[in-house]
């Protein structure tokens, strides 16, 4: 069996917890603005973009290769790490080409969002809502398991991952309150689409508790890093890029690898 600190559990809870309910700050900056500022949040996005793709490469990814080497020896090790990370590309790939993650306009005077198309509004935000959902159970599994093997890498990847959960909010929200006009139901919406995270990360701890060996934590920490990267290509750099009036990604891109690769640093001394 792999010993995991008891007080881990509650602080890998927490920080799930916590990112998750992010999705309900992107909401209120829907409603409590007159509108959203797209420069700041492809910044935001390209931000959490970087973040998660440099903590997946320098520190899970090495989790779970290192994992494996304690149950394998180091050929082996690298071998099922590799192939762990690959697994989870291919697996967020097939989620995402089953229930594809809309991220909506942000510009309120869009077409699609007038007041006289409300039955297509209602539609929209209901998939997003959907689709957003079922995208967080593998995110709030990756902030939970990682923070549950390591504080030190599990908080600056919940970080990165609440910043993209305020984008979602966001998505979720516009088109649920202009369909509406009610700004209670916009924010439930977004509330309980963050609260798929905490709820995944239970649902795999406990489906996991009785086989937390070296062999499970490579494999998760794997299956992490593979998602963690797809999402990150996938969905925030290109949206970040859709956002964007000038060199808003790149420089959110680097600032976030900067950040993490700082944070790392200091959590280790």
């Amino acid at each position: 069996m792999h010993e995991i600190p008891s007080g881990n559990l509650w602080i890998a809870f927490s920080l799930t917890l916590a990112a998750g309910l992010a999705t309900a700050i992107g909401s209120l900056m829907v409603l409590f603005s007159r509108r959203p500022n797209p420069r700041l949040l492809a910044f935001g996005l390209a931000f959490a973009g970087g973040a998660m793709v440099y903590v997946s490469l320098s520190e899970i990814l090495n989790k779970s290769i290192a994992s494996f080497t304690l149950a394998h020896g180091d050929r082996l090790g690298f071998t099922w790490g590799t192939l762990s990370f690959l697994a989870g590309v291919l697996l967020i790939a097939a989620v995402d080409h089953l229930i594809p993650n809309p991220h909506e306009t942000l510009d309120t005077r869009d077409p699609a969002l007038r007041a006289d198309n409300r039955n297509h509004i209602r539609r929209v935000g209901l998939l997003s809502a959907l689709a957003i959902t079922a995208h967080n159970f593998p995110e709030g599994l990756a902030t939970f398991f990682a923070t549950l093997e390591s504080p030190s890498v599990g908080a600056p990847l919940a970080f990165a991952i609440a910043i993209h959960n305020i984008a979602e909010g966001i998505a979720i929200a516009v088109p649920v309150y202009f369909a509406t006009g009610r700004k209670s139901w916009a924010f439930a919406a977004s509330l309980l689409s963050g609260l798929a995270e905490p709820v995944g990360a239970g649902i795999g701890y406990f489906a996991l508790a009785d086989m937390l060996s070296h062999d499970t934590f490579g494999v998760v920490f794997g299956l992490i890093a593979g998602i963690m990267v797809f999402l990150a290509l996938d969905e925030l750099l290109p949206a970040a890029k859709r956002y964007a009036q000038g060199h808003e990604t790149v420089y959110g891109l680097v600032t976030g690898m900067a950040t993490l690769a700082i944070s790392l640093v200091l959590f280790k001394w």
